[in-house]
């Protein structure tokens, strides 16, 4: 019986240093991440001040939508501080390096997007403010998935390389790729959570096959729409009410401006190798070794954790030395 509450302890005990090891893992890891995040928040004084100066502007937002008690507003506000955060992240986990004006357009296109556009409504008191932001989308996003391809042309591990048109048809591809993706999700928004992401436009001519009176595939036209009626009642809006048509249309081509835009910069960019300067400024590259900051801090803590260590077993060096000693001055 006490060889079995033996063994019963000694199990329980050896479970419990697994247990305190694999938190203490979890506890190291999630420090090295934090260290990595600010050292990259940091690393350029640039981005690094647009990105304070926003979140504060953000935090005050969030502070002044809690105390007029609209706490859907607040939720945005807690998304924008996420989504600011966002670039840095992707950098230290996937060891790519943005672009100080890349990474600041993005942070000002998340700002303009979530707080001017939704909260401030500036999407209706601006009405190019949705234009503005899908061309801005367009270009971006063209610009990530250029230097998605780029990087792994000339990365070693890799044996293909794509040449310089192909690459710009890539880029074009994977930006109107993300440009549709967004428009199922304002489209889903709408139809499931009865939203109004796809913005309405107000007509004044129609054509449509429904009208036509003998079910002919023959588009009836109507001109000169003014005022329409509902149930009886005038919606006073001046014309016909399209429901997010026209706007998605609209988002998608401005989107093909801006893939078209960047992926031709990029084109001659690859074509010259690097020499032209302005699309230097957006092309995300992998990260030197100097500026994987999350390695760094990883090496770091590990340093400290055996600093630590030897410190404990100074102590206890110490004791066994001088018992040696004890012995001998016996002996």
């Amino acid at each position: 019986m006490q060889e079995t509450g033996r063994k019963r302890q000694e199990g329980e005990k050896s479970a419990e240093n697994g247990k305190q090891k694999k938190t203490g893992r979890w506890k190291r890891k999630w420090e090295a991440w934090k260290k990595a995040l600010r050292m990259e928040l940091r690393e350029h004084k640039s981005s690094f001040l647009v990105f304070s100066i926003l979140r504060f502007l953000v935090v005050v937002t969030m502070a002044l939508q809690f105390a007029n008690g609209n706490y859907e507003n607040v939720y945005v506000c807690f998304l924008t501080l996420v989504l600011l955060v966002a670039p840095s992240l992707v950098q230290v986990s996937i060891k790519v390096e943005l672009p100080t004006g890349l990474e600041i357009i993005m942070l000002l296109f998340i700002f303009s997007a979530e707080i001017l556009g939704e909260i401030d409504a500036f999407y209706l008191k601006i009405p190019a403010w949705d234009t503005i932001l899908h061309t801005m989308n367009g270009f971006l996003m063209a610009a990530i998935g250029f230097s998605l391809v780029d990087i792994l042309n000339r990365h070693e591990r890799f044996s293909f390389k794509l040449s310089p048109a192909f690459m710009a048809v890539v880029a074009f591809c994977f930006s109107m790729t993300i440009g549709v993706l967004w428009e199922f999700f304002e489209w889903g928004m709408d139809m499931f959570f009865h939203l109004d992401m796809q913005k309405d436009t107000v007509l004044h001519s129609i054509n449509s096959v429904m009208l036509n009176p003998d079910g002919a595939n023959v588009p009836v036209s109507i001109q000169g729409i003014y005022d329409v009626s509902v149930n009886g009642e005038s919606l006073g809006l001046g014309g016909y009410l399209d429901i997010g048509l026209y706007d998605t249309m609209k988002d998608l081509f401005v989107n093909f401006i801006g893939a078209v835009v960047f992926s031709t910069v990029g084109f001659f960019y690859v074509k010259n190798r690097g020499k032209g300067s302005f699309a230097k400024r957006f092309i995300p590259r992998l990260k030197n070794k100097d500026r994987d900051f999350l390695a760094i801090a990883q090496e770091e803590g590990q340093q400290a954790e055996q600093n630590q260590e030897q410190e404990k077993q100074r102590p206890e060096a110490k004791k066994t030395d001088k018992q040696k000693e004890d012995r001998r001055e016996e002996s």
